[in-house]
């Protein structure tokens, strides 16, 4: 048999046995739980019932609904895409000295736990506040601005990834020409910049349109959306049928971003193979005659200050004691808070986020790691690349489910999972099993761009030389890929150790995680809980942070993954 033979007939093999299990794990723990809860709202006595349809859309409160999650969505999304490009600019087609730092630092909100922001927000725009004169404090506004804080990075890293790598020569020769800065970005740079831009920004209106904490500690009932609007039908009315018709809004709404998503991330990842330009960077030149460079720079630079503006705050407020400055309300974390408002202390419940993080990373970057191996091939079959097209959107689908569908799915399904008289309702792996299906998603696209970007002939060159798959995959793809790897275990952690929407739905009381206790703090009267948990949010921010500037280190200067 020739190598290529035994290349394609390998690969089938290894490709299967790769697909199985994601699937299986993604079947059980995502799919079975989803469809579960979203057909018990279309199933009455045995029978199809579509009548909950024509009920839930005759209310005025679902349109009031839908229409202020586009709004808020549509409203961040355009202006992370308008602050995000100079910055891309500045930090990826720059130099200059703390660019790394700077590069770090904005990332930061990103991964910082939805928990956190919302507390960081309301510390900066309520009265006495830094910003409390502007009266913005639960305003759609302040929502607005909490997306763009929490999605900033993801605009700049992913247009910056792309922009680094352009050949800079024609927008210099248009510039030789006669063009003016900005008609030579128009003309030259832009075109190309186009499907990096059009990908970021559905990334933007996915992670607005499905998040949670923020929207709940910001804006409460009055500016519920979608995600937030199933919580309530679910917990509070019980109406499971309106949850279940919500569920099938959101997942059209998801199933259409995610493939605009698709088409654009496509494109941008045909671009970046296109433009394998090295060092494009220039130093930035500021003053006179650098109009573009200076305007940019201007830019960057307020949004930086902005950006570590809520982080300050709540370092500061978390100081501030009723008797002055202190500690004290770092002190109170190893207590259960006032009137006993927590059953657990505030360091056990860090210590469960940590337990349940490193146990829901393994398993994300298991799964994640398989489906990045295996929608990064290319077959040359059509109905090869069709097959890969449709695993990876389906792969993607967690990332903009709700995960508050996720973890009520797990409790109306997993008392006998697949018949086998196990009770996993109790067990403490549900909730880190549910923060890795939350994570895949990222896993994946922080690792395959940068197994695509891999040149096949490589493959083919170590199996013509008599590489078996196996072999293969540990001399030509981890190798390339085990920075990235390095940073998507970075990523799965600090997605997992904030984790709310599942967690606040399976985490029992006396397993609760970091994030749940902060909320529960947040919804107890009293100075001491309110200190809590600011102080509390420090310590999340701190952790989640130091694991991200760890990660940021295993990252390699030109592996274009997404995030």
């Amino acid at each position: 048999m020739s190598a290529a033979r035994r290349l394609v007939g390998g690969r089938g093999a290894t490709l299967a046995l790769a697909a199985a299990l994601p699937l299986a794990f993604l079947g059980v723990f995502f799919a079975w739980p989803v469809a579960t809860l979203v057909a018990r709202g279309f199933v009455t006595d045995g029978a199809l019932d579509l009548t909950g349809f024509a009920d839930v859309f005759a209310r005025p409160r679902t349109w009031r609904i839908i229409g202020l999650t586009l709004l808020q969505a549509s409203s961040a999304t355009v202006l992370a895409v308008a602050l995000g490009v100079p910055g891309a600019y500045v930090l990826f087609r720059c130099r200059f000295r703390g660019r790394a730092a700077v590069r770090a630092f904005v990332t930061v909100p990103f991964v910082l736990p939805t928990v956190v922001v919302g507390v960081a927000f309301r510390a900066l725009l309520a009265d006495g506040g830094p910003l409390g004169g502007l009266h913005l404090d639960g305003t759609l506004a302040a929502i607005v601005l909490a997306f763009v804080f929490f999605n900033y990075a993801v605009v700049v890293r992913t247009v910056g990834g792309l922009w680094e790598h352009l050949d800079p020569r024609a927008e210099q020769a248009a510039r030789a020409l006669g063009a003016s800065p900005a008609r030579a970005f128009v003309e030259v740079p832009l075109p190309s910049l186009t499907p990096a831009i059009a990908s970021a920004a559905a990334l933007v209106f996915l992670f607005c349109s499905t998040a949670f904490g923020t929207v709940l500690i910001l804006g409460g009932l009055r500016f519920g959306t979608i995600e937030t609007e199933i919580w309530i039908q679910t917990t509070q009315f019980l109406d499971l049928r309106a949850a279940s018709v919500l569920s099938v809004v959101q997942l059209v709404v998801v199933a259409v971003v995610l493939a605009l998503a698709g088409g654009a991330r496509g494109r941008r990842d045909r671009a970046l193979r296109l433009a394998a330009t090295e060092g494009a960077a220039h130093p930035l030149r500021l003053g006179r005659g650098h109009g573009a460079d200076t305007a940019a720079a201007a830019v960057t630079a307020v949004v930086v200050a902005l950006l570590a503006l809520p982080l300050v705050t709540l370092v500061v407020r978390s100081l501030r004691t009723p008797s002055g400055w202190g500690i004290d309300h770092y002190v109170a974390l190893g207590t259960t808070g006032g009137r006993n408002a927590l059953s657990v202390t505030v360091w056990t419940a860090a210590a469960n986020s940590l337990r349940t993080a490193l146990a829901a990373t393994v398993l994300a970057v298991v799964v994640g790691g398989l489906v990045a191996f295996v929608v990064s091939r290319r077959p040359r079959s059509r109905v090869g690349r069709r097959t890969v097209s449709v695993l990876d959107a389906v792969f993607m689908l967690p990332l903009g489910v709700s995960a508050v569908t996720v973890g009520f799915g797990f409790l109306i399904t997993l008392d006998r999972p697949l018949g086998i008289p196990v009770d996993l309702r109790t067990s403490g792996l549900l909730v880190p099993i549910a923060q890795a299906v939350v994570a895949v998603p990222v896993v994946v696209r922080t690792v395959l761009p940068v197994l695509r970007a891999i040149d096949p002939r490589l493959r083919e060159a170590a199996a013509t030389l008599g590489a078996g798959p196996a072999r293969v995959l540990a001399a030509v793809d981890m190798p390339i890929a085990a920075r990235a790897l390095g940073l998507a275990v970075g990523f799965a952690f600090a997605v997992s150790l904030g984790e709310f929407g599942a967690t606040s739905f399976l985490a029992r009381p006396d397993a609760a995680t970091l994030p749940v206790v902060i909320y529960r703090l947040i919804g107890r009267p009293g100075a001491q809980n309110y200190g809590m948990a600011l102080a509390a949010s420090v310590v999340l921010a701190v952790i989640t942070a130091g694991i991200m500037a760890v990660a940021e280190r295993l990252r390699g200067s030109a592996d274009g993954s997404e995030f």
